[in-house]
């Protein structure tokens, strides 16, 4: 489950969160389907109650959206040091463990061994130990010291989206292409969605901080020119 002291993509509790925006969907499609009725019926008093109603509730929920983005902070966390998915509990976790390069071609490419255990001591005792999870889609940039990102060109190794048992770990390599000058590499994984968007807490959500994993320095380890 969540906490405070957790590196996450969260920073407020995810049963809240998915509860409240799930609450927020369906109160929103009932709003909309009670305003029809109430025009249909000639009751233009109630619909803007109504409309008040679901005003005022919005408010509240973008409010507490901003906040949680306003009281995030920015971290960058050492190779080998794990960002936990919360989707409702915080099973998945991510790191990364190696890193090289090599130049084929004229272009810089940079391999990054991305690690993805499933925490066993995040399970329910009266859940089996031999269940399977499936990773939910990730999104992965890498960005250097100059602000640039770059999108990865090839995965090998174990495929992000493989089911684990608790205490099951994985690693996959995933490849991007880089310029010369870049440096200080950082990696985001992400949750895949717009819904992540709107979650309260959620780093995707708008002016929210990030989590990233810093990525080792590594020499050029081949070279063909």
């Amino acid at each position: 489950m969540w906490h405070p002291g957790i590196a996450s993509n969260m920073n407020f509790p995810t049963p809240v969160a998915v509860l409240g925006f799930l609450a927020a969907i369906g109160g929103l499609v009932l709003s909309a389907l009670a305003a029809l009725t109430f025009l249909f019926v000639r009751k233009p008093k109630w619909t803007r109650w109504l409309g008040a109603l679901v005003g005022a509730c919005a408010f509240i929920y973008f409010g507490l959206l901003f906040a949680m983005a306003l009281a995030s902070r920015e971290e960058t966390l050492a190779p080998g040091q794990e960002k936990y998915f919360c989707e409702i509990d915080c099973h998945l976790a991510y790191s990364v463990g190696a890193s090289r390069e090599d130049i084929q071609d004229g272009e810089r490419r940079v391999h990054i061994l991305l690690r993805t255990r499933f925490d066993e001591t995040t399970i329910s005792p009266r859940r089996p130990k031999d269940a399977p999870l499936t990773p939910n889609q990730r999104e992965i940039v890498l960005l250097d010291s100059q602000g640039r990102s770059f999108g990865p060109v090839a995965f090998t190794g174990t495929p992000l989206t493989r089911s684990l048992i608790p205490g099951e770990s994985y690693e996959t390599e995933v490849v991007f292409l880089l310029p010369p000058d870049s440096a200080q590499l950082r990696l985001l994984v992400t949750s895949f969605g717009w819904e992540e968007h709107l979650l309260i807490g959620d780093e995707k959500s708008l002016g929210h901080k990030k989590t990233y994993l810093a990525v080792p320095t590594s020499e050029v380890l081949s070279r063909n020119d």
